[in-house]
């Protein structure tokens, strides 16, 4: 279930028995949320498999990223790598679905970005998006294609020729940083060790100490991410998990009420 408008996780749960579907069902239709001018919601199949992210320029398969979530039942960021690791029946199978949703669409002019799921039946189209992948997907292509996404679409828009030749192959991935509990960020620290890490690209908070922790289930769960590049699959991962290993916080539970 999930809202019929909205982004990023926002409402979004697996339901898996009649009881979570009328639950999740009656509190999307009767909180107060930010959807609540549009109290809709879409009842979709559970497409199950890996979760791969297309990005298009024009009709040009740019690249292809696998997304991975938390622990379902619901879908908040963990990690994004560029490129997926596909076979090639594999890769050409999902380009072929993604430039066939924008002939369907009648997209193809500029930036695209696809999500759709490898399931036991092939590829099945999440949703398709006329724009750019949102942060920090661009900088993930960018690190792994050099294709500058944001740039090459400005070309676009002002008339200028774009250029989406790709000057390099490497491998890029984003580990998001989620929190296990709501309270009271005491302290955050260990992004200039984790910077340090030779193959960190960047290292990025969005949260202060003293910020309320208070979990959604969703985008708005992350507290930051780490964003590292090399030559291979294995080593990006390995430099990741070190790099994250040395960012540590500390949360106070809010008090117990009752108490």
């Amino acid at each position: 279930l999930k809202p019929a408008l909205g982004s990023g996780s926002i409402g979004v749960q697996l339901c898996r028995n009649v009881d979570e579907l009328a639950e999740h069902t009656t509190y999307l239709l009767g909180g107060k949320h930010i959807w609540r001018s549009s109290p809709r919601i879409l009842v979709e199949e559970f497409a199950q498999g890996p979760h791969y992210c297309i990005e298009i320029m024009g009709a040009e398969v740019i690249g292809i990223g696998v997304l991975e979530f938390c622990s379902p039942p619901h879908f908040v960021y963990r990690e994004l790598t560029y490129p997926a690791v596909l076979t090639n029946e594999e890769y050409n199978r999902i380009a072929d679905v993604s430039l066939s949703c924008l002939r369907a669409l009648g997209l193809g002019w500029g930036p695209t970005n696809i999500e759709l799921r490898w399931t036991k039946r092939g590829p099945v189209v999440i949703e398709v998006n006329p724009r750019l992948p949102g942060s920090p997907a661009p900088e993930l292509v960018q690190l792994a294609y050099g294709v500058d996404l944001v740039t090459e679409h400005i070309k676009l828009v002002i008339g200028h020729e774009w250029n989406l030749c790709k000057s390099h192959s490497e491998t890029a991935a984003v580990r998001f940083l989620v929190p296990d509990r709501d309270g009271t960020l005491d302290w955050i620290d260990g992004d200039s060790r984790a910077a340090a890490v030779s193959g960190v690209a960047e290292v990025t908070f969005y949260v202060e100490p003293k910020t309320r922790i208070v979990r959604e289930s969703d985008y708005r769960d992350c507290i930051g991410h780490v964003i590292a590049a090399s030559s291979s699959l294995a080593r990006t991962k390995a430099i990741l998990q070190r790099a994250a290993d040395l960012i540590d916080w500390s949360i106070t539970p809010f008090p117990n009420l009752g108490e």
